[in-house]
């Protein structure tokens, strides 16, 4: 079976589905969370969603097609935007939301925590957003938000994380370098930083600390992260932004 099989039988929706004025949105990272909550969002505003993540179930919903797989693997990169185009007709937004997060002193990372880091903040940006561009290409146009972390900006002596910042702080600046090397050609390219989400890799233990990080003392929620990600999506003067969605962490505590 393919990816695309998830599509079949047809379904009533089939002619709308392969529209050429349907939108596409790629999402990774897609499986629960805040890439969860990006799929019902971009559904909510019409557009067909490709959703990516390593163990992501199929959908009864004809304009949700799930590709599972390591998106850090270049073949199963390829395969997402391939997906979206043969499904759909093509890519309009690709949202870079899968990531990996492993706090520890710098010293006692390991080199299966720097491949395993690189692996999904890294080289699964590069092996996704090469093919989704030449696709917006097409298409005269489209966006790319991917989603980094405030510690890239305001380091925290509580949260050693320096793989995150060596690796999202990258996401940061290739944002500014790819909205700038295409702002002619019609696509734009943004990142939101994220302070700390309540999501499921968060145990409940752990909210009230987590809370006392942010100066608003609260932890975000996932509708915070998918409200600015919007909001990007309908602010078409805004290219090579770092949205910064982090309860004042950013700004100092």
């Amino acid at each position: 079976m393919t990816a695309v099989d998830i599509l079949e039988p047809p379904y009533p929706e089939s002619e709308s589905v392969m529209s050429s004025t349907q939108k596409v949105a790629i999402v990774t990272g897609a499986s629960q969370g805040i890439g969860a909550g990006l799929v019902a969002a971009y559904r909510k505003l019409g557009y067909a969603v490709v959703a990516n993540s390593r163990s992501i179930a199929p959908s009864g919903d004809p304009l949700v097609l799930a590709v599972p797989g390591d998106i850090a693997d270049p073949a199963v990169a390829q395969r997402v935007v391939a997906s979206a185009v043969e499904a759909f007709g093509g890519v309009d937004t690709l949202v870079n939301n899968a990531g990996v997060f492993i706090a520890k002193p710098f010293t006692d990372y390991t080199a299966e925590d720097y491949e395993t880091v690189t692996g999904v903040n890294l080289r699964a940006f590069f092996e996704v957003t090469r093919p989704a561009v030449a696709a917006m290409l097409t298409r005269g146009g489209g966006h790319i938000v991917n989603i980094s972390t405030s510690l890239v900006d305001h380091a925290n002596s509580n949260v050693p994380s320096a793989l995150a910042s060596l690796t999202k702080g990258g996401l940061n600046a290739v944002t500014r370098s790819l909205a700038v090397e295409y702002a002619t050609r019609g696509i734009r390219v943004n990142t939101v930083a994220p302070g700390i989400i309540r999501t499921p890799m968060h145990p409940e233990a752990t909210h009230e600390f987590l809370a006392g990080l942010h100066p608003v003392g609260r932890m975000g929620d996932i509708d915070d992260i998918v409200d600015a990600v919007l909001y990007l999506e309908s602010a078409p003067f805004v290219t090579g932004e770092i949205l910064h969605v982090d309860g004042g962490q950013s700004a100092g505590h």
